[in-house]
């Protein structure tokens, strides 16, 4: 199709100098069609506008993801793991807990598997010329289940929560250095301004539900939330039994378009297998959160159907730089070289995985830099780095890890693959508890390791990833790096709201990490979703979230 220049003018008029760059950025080809509405959509403009200026430049109509509505009524019953605590918005952690707290409350925005922002309970959101400040606009006529309609109040005292330190809140991980408590604000009932730190090109995301801690419930919650469960979602709670499970009732009162289903009931689990055989058996409908290794045998069933969401979780292999034997950052691209990513991603991962190249710069991420060479299996040449550091007659060290999904069968094949290069690897494997510890440096397997496996969650956005593990002052520097020139490029990043900055400082430091190596990303593996034949309309996250409002079975 061929540009229409006239209406691109009339749907230019009243944008920001930053929102007819990323325009001019479709025209000119410099970014993809997805690039541009998942980055429009980080800036707040709308998905039908979108889908207008994307007509207009030549691309024609976006693909429709709209899908046949399934029969209303009939109950959908999940399985999934037990919460590790209690539902709380303020400390919650774990995807058994996230998920049933979020059958209830919602986010200003949500995060979808395609990496583009919706709106939820706000309607729209723009920054500030440098991004310093972030102004959303609330969706009105929305009540909670208590009663009250959200307003300003309600989100700046659920956020204040959550940024508060001495809340000891699972948010602080997103909003220290970027969110304080009392820089929430707000501007009338429907509107509230974000007054951050510095600048973040990528702040809707910290308030979306890919932090997952960020719910909006009311501004005279006090605690002993497992008591009300209020919120605002198209599901109300009918009973919680901690340890057992939860069932959930249609909100008729529910702001969006009703829930199809009368009812959801969730089913806790300590492990996967019984998951599976409920599955098989007809007793649950959905498994949540299938791991690959645990789950292989329902890959290829004809009576389940796998949902498979591209996601950037990963286990970090990080290698103190600070102690030997990984002083010497030759010794850390050795190791790096002697990996074998394809043989990881088709043979540990079945296929449900993508290589990483030693960066959090996932492929599904619109800001990484396609250009940088991809990191191979090269024996000689890490044979080669080893000689140069002094290390040709390789050492003993001892890999600790966590038992969690595939880790232990990762760290074998390291095992395996450093014996080619003169390294004896010992294996410490620890139940998650023993590992992580106090998860404070002096009182952690986690973070005092010399080398060691560690589990990262899916982002929708790498900052989490840049600055925690890797920044010289992060609170899980497992790795002890520290590198002036590598903090100035993650913080040029973070604060960059233009995609073509962003992803030309997301090549240096794609470059700098490969030079460096002082952590090993192998690959990215798939959140896969279970469901029985018939059972359509699941909407899960690779955060563990799972929307049913539109679910349905045959």
């Amino acid at each position: 199709m061929s540009k229409n220049y006239r209406i691109l003018d009339l749907l230019r008029r009243g944008r920001t100098p930053l929102e007819n760059h990323l325009i001019d950025g479709l025209i000119d080809g410099r970014i993809s069609r997805r690039e541009f509405v998942r980055h429009g959509s980080l800036l707040g403009l709308s998905l039908p506008l979108l889908g207008r200026i994307g007509m207009a430049a030549g691309f024609g109509a976006a693909p429709s993801l709209a899908r046949a509505a399934g029969a209303a009524g009939g109950t959908i019953r999940v399985g999934s793991s037990v919460p590790a605590a209690a539902i709380d918005p303020v400390t919650i952690a774990d995807a058994g807990g996230l998920v049933v707290m979020q059958q209830v409350a919602e986010f200003l925005c949500v995060d979808g598997p395609d990496l583009v922002l919706k709106p939820a309970l706000a309607e729209s959101w723009k920054p500030n010329a440098d991004g310093t400040v972030w102004t959303f606009t609330l969706r009105k006529g929305v009540k909670f289940h208590s009663g009250g309609e959200m307003k300003a109040d309600d989100v700046v005292a659920s956020i204040d929560r959550l940024a508060d330190p001495a809340n000891s809140s699972n948010a602080l991980s997103v909003f220290t250095g970027i969110l304080q408590k009392g820089n929430t604000k707000k501007v009338d009932d429907y509107t509230v301004e974000f007054h951050l730190d510095a600048p973040n090109g990528n702040f809707p995301y910290m308030v979306s539900s890919d932090n997952y801690n960020a719910v909006i419930i009311p501004a005279s919650y006090k605690g002993g939330y497992e008591q009300s469960f209020d919120g605002t979602g198209p599901f109300k709670l009918e009973k919680y039994t901690p340890k057992v499970g939860a069932s959930f009732v249609r909100n008729d009162d529910y702001w969006g378009d009703k829930a199809l289903p009368d009812r959801t009931e969730f089913t806790f689990f300590t492990d996967i297998q019984p998951q599976i055989l409920a599955l098989q058996g007809g007793q649950i409908d959905i498994i949540n959160q299938m791991p690959v290794l645990a789950g292989v045998g329902l890959l290829n069933d004809p009576n389940v159907d796998i949902i498979s969401l591209k996601s950037v979780a990963h286990q970090q292999l990080h290698m103190q730089c600070d102690a030997d034997p990984f002083k010497d950052p030759r010794v850390r691209r050795a190791i790096a070289l002697s990996i074998d990513r394809k043989k990881l991603v088709a043979g540990l991962m079945k296929g449900r995985a993508q290589e990483g190249n030693d960066s959090p710069f996932a492929s599904v991420y619109p800001s990484t830099d396609p250009s940088v060479p991809q990191r191979e299996q090269d024996i000689a040449q890490a044979k080669q780095l080893m000689e140069a550091a002094g290390a040709g007659k390789g050492f003993k060290v001892t890999l600790t890890t966590e038992r969690y999904l595939e880790i232990p069968e990762y760290a074998q094949l390291i095992q395996n693959w450093v014996k080619e290069i003169g390294i004896e690897l010992e294996l410490n494997i620890l139940d998650q508890g023993a590992y992580y510890g106090d998860a404070v440096f002096g009182k952690s397997n986690w973070l005092d390791s010399v080398m060691g496996i560690t589990d990262y969650g899916h982002r929708g956005v790498p900052n989490v990833y840049l600055a925690a593990p890797l920044k010289s002052d992060g609170t899980w520097n497992a790795a002890h790096f520290k590198n002036k020139d590598y903090d100035q490029l993650a913080t040029s990043y973070i604060a960059a709201l233009d995609l073509e900055a962003q992803k030309a400082t997301a090549g240096k430091i794609q470059k700098l990490l490969l030079e460096e190596t002082p952590v090993i990303f192998g690959y990215f593996y798939d959140y896969l979703t279970a469901t029985a034949k018939g059972v359509t309309g699941v909407q899960p996250t690779a955060m563990s979230q799972l929307f049913l409002d539109k679910a349905s079975k045959a």
